[in-house]
């Protein structure tokens, strides 16, 4: 938790860029898995952590743009609650904490935001992505609103630039991930199934108070972008790629993604492949700088990876005119990367068209590009990922053969040899800067031969 007058400070912009109304800001409220009492680990939604600092469920907070107010609503525990949970701060105190001055039960909420109704104020709400959002709003509003673009806006205008304290917190993130990722490279190997290693990281963060940021992706079939599964096991001539972050203790992300040989080295097929996304990845690094477009960005890295396939005679023709007739997709259907603080993919539960573009920058509806995450122009505090890979999906490569595309481009022959070799994804931190952008957090290992050597460690 920050400072109260940090807290103070980011509400007073809020409503000075609202600027009419009344702003409600839903903290999460904590959710069952198979029965009430057995509950899901408590998350606190990200912008009410950013501009209310309280990580602890059933709270919200009304803004009042006119008078200048800020209210907490929520109520102390009970005798009977304290049996259960022990003692716990008061709505007092906690208001103290984060520089609010108003404090009211949670039962007054509906009635006061009702009265705003009837006076005709709009009260402004940030889109609700959970199901018990959803219902509180219905319950207190008689209906679930649409969400406010005013509010939206002036939030992203905040969050989207990262203060010294912010990236003291993700650097704090990535301290954690150099050691998942580094303890992951010596340990992996072959008889052993994915899980082992997946449960061996997430304890050495667990062990530290932490917890991850997402599911972690530890895979041996890389081509699965998303794949969410560890039950396989690992042999040699296998990789896998590994993508996960940890949070700090203030909730803020890291996310790193390495590829590892399970028994130590690459083979020479994957040592190509790997060279390849390395290549592409430090292209995009390269390239990092205010008034850049990450879009273009996305492209350059698209165009390293067409011209790396087409000098192993997977790829023939122009490179230009092949990425031009996005070839890449059939091998990088994803984003070069995304913006990173309180959410891994941050504040895209209030829409990328806000988030990672702008009222005239649109994003490209076409497989591959709308994966893209963030397409405008890169400005100094922004957090960014560049994550590259090479990925040989099968089902994808037969449907594109049987619909014939882009065989001016693609040796279709060529790729068999190449089917089975899965994925390849790299991945780093970067904070954007006046004169360029910095690495965030302690370089993991990802040349070749440092891999194998950390491997070989273990």
């Amino acid at each position: 938790m920050f400072s109260a007058q940090t807290y103070q400070a980011r509400r007073e912009r809020l409503i000075q860029d609202v600027g009419q109304g009344v702003i409600l800001l839903l903290g999460n409220q904590e959710s069952s898995m198979n029965f009430a009492h057995n509950l899901y680990p408590f998350r606190q939604d990200s912008s009410f952590l950013y501009f209310v600092g309280l990580d602890e469920p059933d709270l919200s907070v009304v803004l009042d743009v006119e008078e200048g107010t800020v209210c907490l609503y929520g109520d102390d525990v009970t005798v009977e609650q304290l049996v259960w949970t022990g003692a716990l701060p008061t709505m007092a105190s906690k208001a103290e904490q984060v520089g609010i001055d108003q404090i009211a039960s949670s039962k007054n909420l509906a009635t006061h935001l009702q009265d705003v109704q009837k006076q005709g104020r709009p009260i402004h709400v940030l889109p609700a992505y959970r199901p018990d959002q959803r219902e509180t709003l219905a319950q207190i509003l008689g209906q679930v609103p649409t969400a406010s673009v005013e509010l939206i806006k002036a939030v992203v205008a905040q969050r989207s630039y990262k203060s010294d304290e912010e990236i003291e917190e993700i650097e704090s993130a990535l301290h954690m991930s150099y050691r998942m990722f580094t303890t992951a490279m010596q340990v992996t190997g072959p008889g052993k199934i994915e899980r082992e290693v997946v449960g061996f990281v997430e304890g050495m963060v667990g062990s530290q108070g932490l917890r991850m940021a997402f599911p972690v992706i530890y895979s041996v079939r890389g081509e699965i972008l998303h794949n969410p599964d560890h039950h396989r096991l690992m042999q040699a001539g296998d990789m896998v790629v590994f993508d996960a972050g940890s949070e700090s203790e203030g909730r803020y992300a890291s996310d790193i993604t390495r590829t590892i040989p399970v028994c130590g080295h690459f083979t020479p097929q994957q040592r190509e492949i790997y060279q390849i996304v390395l290549s592409s990845q430090q292209k995009a690094i390269d390239g990092l700088a205010p008034g850049v477009e990450f879009r273009e960005l996305h492209r350059l890295a698209a165009r390293e990876i067409v011209s790396g396939l087409k000098d192993l005679g997977l790829l023939k023709g122009d490179v230009d005119e092949a990425v031009a007739a996005d070839v890449h997709t059939l091998f990088f259907p994803c984003g070069l990367g995304h913006m990173m603080g309180l959410d891994v993919h941050d504040m895209e539960a209030l829409g990328e068209e806000y988030v990672g573009y702008t009222d005239t920058l649109k994003k490209n509806p076409a497989f591959g590009w709308r994966s893209l995450r963030l397409g405008k122009a890169l400005e100094p505090g922004f957090v960014v990922t560049v994550e590259p890979g090479i990925y040989f999906i099968g089902d994808l490569i037969d449907q594109w053969a049987a619909e014939h595309q882009n065989e001016a481009f693609i040796n279709y022959p060529a790729l068999d040899a190449y089917r089975k070799l899965g994925g390849v994804r790299l991945e780093d931190d970067f904070l954007m800067t006046e004169q360029g952008a910095r690495l965030l957090g302690k370089p993991i290992p990802k040349a070749l031969a440092e891999v194998e050597d950390i491997c070989h460690r273990g």
